[in-house]
């Protein structure tokens, strides 16, 4: 009976990798579309947690206040990163019941 569940459990666990590596190919194919200034800085930011793009709107770039450019682009990509993050822990833990499994970054 205990060779069963052990078996029973062995399957289960190479099942939800197998859900795990799907999830980590298409999480990687994502892309996150974030904002910050009213939309004055946008980044497109991928399940990587990669950078892909930055456009800034004309109007933001006043050389007289160039902090707060800097800023509106540094809110727009942790926006970005957080949008990512989340969307990264929906899909993961979907597959892990919640569970944190060593070696997964999410």
């Amino acid at each position: 009976m205990a060779g069963m569940n052990m078996q029973q459990m062995m399957k289960q666990a190479r099942k939800m990798q197998e859900q795990l590596a799907v999830a980590q190919e298409n999480l990687a194919q994502t892309t996150v579309d974030a904002s910050a200034g009213g939309g004055m800085v946008k980044v497109k930011v991928n399940g990587g947690m990669q950078l892909e793009s930055i456009t800034i709107d004309p109007d933001a770039v006043d050389p007289e206040d160039v902090e707060m450019l800097q800023d509106m682009i540094v809110a727009a990509v942790n926006e970005g990163i957080r949008q990512v993050t989340e969307l990264a822990n929906k899909q993961m833990g979907a597959i892990t019941g919640g569970l944190n499994i060593p070696g997964m970054p999410f």
